[in-house]
């Protein structure tokens, strides 16, 4: 990591801890994730923004980190601020970073300390909202849960609602074409296309069409403004090449037609959309990923209040399932797990997965 010091000790962390030490142990997390999803360079900067702060760096941005009230790693506080400099390197407003982001050796500390100092204006309002780290690579776990929902008996026509859409790149996935363990779904002229490393058996081979596709978000992103696509690329970590592509495929797929999305928190959009009527022998599909987390704790029950008051409703022609790709900040790793009702409301879980679908571990049967 450049001349930034010795590596860091990794602490597991739950997701939710705040208080005393919370923020230099969400740092500290936050770099063990990015090593273990390939990330390095990433790691680099987060490493180097933490030992700027705790070397002394005294502003306004370095004091709002370190006295960060809520939970860091649920905030996803390094990340906001690791953006924000990305951003400065990406649309070239401080060129002393670029030996950091071409993974060239440096003094990464005092190289952050004074980009978070001359840039310390630009860089605060990064700190008012989470990332927006929507990434295509996710939707083959969701293609995967449909695959195996099939393989259960369910109607594999879905009608697929998805909370946190950001962009709405993931509303775009029967645009995509996947290779899942050798089954493949989706058109062969598709927009993009994902083979993810994989591990364990092929998940089941069915035929499945995605009647629907329907988000929301509190702050969704245009794909097709330039300015807004711009601010979403700073949040791609830098190392991950294929997914600046990924990101041009979804702004050219967003130009041609826009994904069905709507400025709407969590919480209203599921219980409006249970609401309407659903057509016999489809699916309908509850689906997020790296959003949980984000979801106010009074939303987060509602949004489950409504789906089991809906699942109780749910028969063999009207079936519901709920989809969701979260972060284990324990293993470092992001797990796919599935409810569905009538029959199978406890919680299953089905993957464990790169942070951004490079690699899937199948736990299905």
């Amino acid at each position: 990591m450049g001349d930034s010091g010795q590596r860091p000790h990794y602490e597991k962390m739950d997701i939710d801890t705040k208080g005393d030490g919370a923020v230099g142990k969400g740092f500290r997390n936050q770099v063990a994730y990015c090593l273990n999803n390939g990330a390095p360079i990433t790691a680099r900067v987060v490493t180097a923004i933490w030992a700027a702060i705790e070397g002394g760096l005294d502003n306004a941005l370095a004091r709002r980190i370190a006295e960060w009230q809520g939970a860091p790693l649920a905030d996803a506080l390094p990340l906001r601020i690791a953006g924000g400099l990305h951003w400065l390197h990406l649309t070239g407003r401080e060129p002393a970073l670029a030996p950091i982001y071409r993974g060239i050796g440096a003094d990464d500390v005092a190289i952050i300390t004074d980009a978070m100092t001359a840039h310390e204006a630009q860089l605060l309002p990064w700190l008012d909202g989470p990332p927006q780290t929507n990434e295509a690579g996710r939707s083959s776990n969701f293609i995967a849960a449909m695959l195996w929902l099939a393989g259960k008996g369910l109607p594999p026509r879905f009608e697929c609602l998805e909370i946190g859409s950001s962009a709405g790149i993931n509303l775009m996935l029967d645009r995509y074409h996947y290779d899942l363990g050798g089954v493949q779904v989706g058109p062969a002229d598709a927009v993009m296309h994902f083979k993810p490393e994989w591990q364990g058996t092929a998940p089941p081979d069915r035929q499945i069409e995605i009647v629907s596709t329907k988000g929301c978000d509190v702050a969704p992103v245009d794909l097709t403004d330039p300015n807004q696509s711009e601010r979403l690329m700073a949040y791609i970590w830098p190392e991950h090449t294929i997914r600046f592509e990924r990101m041009e495929a979804a702004i050219r797929a967003a130009t041609e037609r826009k994904p069905d999305l709507t400025k709407i928190n969590a919480a209203e959009f599921v219980e409006r959309e249970l609401a309407k009527p659903q057509e016999p022998g489809t699916t309908r599909m509850l689906m997020h990923s790296i959003v949980w987390q984000y979801v106010p704790a009074d939303q987060q029950e509602r949004v489950t209040a409504a789906m089991e008051a809906a699942g109780a409703k749910a028969t063999a022609e009207t079936p519901l399932a709920w989809v969701s790709v979260e972060a284990d900040r324990t293993v470092h790793r992001h797990n796919l797990k599935v409810r569905y009702w009538p029959d199978g409301a406890e919680a299953t879980q089905l993957t464990w997965s790169h942070a951004h679908g490079a690699d899937i571990e199948w736990l299905g049967n």
